[in-house]
């Protein structure tokens, strides 16, 4: 009976010590693509654009964004300060949150589709000489597109589908939980 009674208790305890130890084992990988940010009360699952490249297309071209997905983005160190994101082939509404270095809202929009591209806005040329082709620009397009700024320092923001701030009840101020030290150290 007392050797049932120690099986059974030394059970329990692998079982107890299991339960533990898998919440460590949904971390985020240091390679994912994206990670899960709760924003309110919503977990949203976060494309990651920690690289010049990706943070410059971001969502453009999307004809969706799904229920609670969108994108981070993260800018390095040498990067931060006031942001000023625009609507560039993005035919669907966008919200944008700016967070400072420590996750707090600086600044929150509703970004509205612009006016598709004329022939002539489709016509894209180098912004320097030598310049990767993925920077290439229509300067009369550029200069027509509203540009929604975060009005302070940011490190991070945050896209996601339009109608979603006002959703969330989200605030200026507002903290939102993000491991920001990891996120900094993968940003290019």
């Amino acid at each position: 009976m007392a050797a049932a009674t120690l099986t059974r208790s030394l059970g329990l305890v692998i079982l107890a010590l299991l339960a533990f130890a898998l919440p460590a084992c949904q971390e985020e990988p240091k390679d994912a693509t994206s990670v899960k940010v709760p924003i309110g009360k919503t977990t949203y699952t976060l494309e990651l654009a920690l690289v010049p490249e990706t943070r410059f297309k971001g969502l453009s071209g999307r004809s969706e964004i799904k229920p609670q997905t969108g994108m981070l983005f993260v800018f390095p160190d040498r990067e931060v300060g006031v942001k000023s994101f625009v609507m560039r082939d993005c035919p669907i509404p966008i919200d944008i949150i700016y967070l400072d270095k420590g996750g707090r809202i600086t600044a929150m929009h509703a970004m509205v589709p612009e006016p598709p591209r004329t022939e002539e806005e489709k016509a894209l040329s180098a912004p320097s000489p030598g310049a990767p082709q993925w920077t290439w620009t229509n300067e009369a397009y550029e200069n027509r597109l509203k540009h929604y700024s975060s009005r302070y320092s940011v490190q991070f923001a945050i896209e996601i589908a339009g109608g979603e701030i006002e959703r969330l009840g989200l605030k200026e101020g507002q903290k939102i939980e993000l491991d920001a030290p990891a996120l900094r150290k993968r940003a290019k």
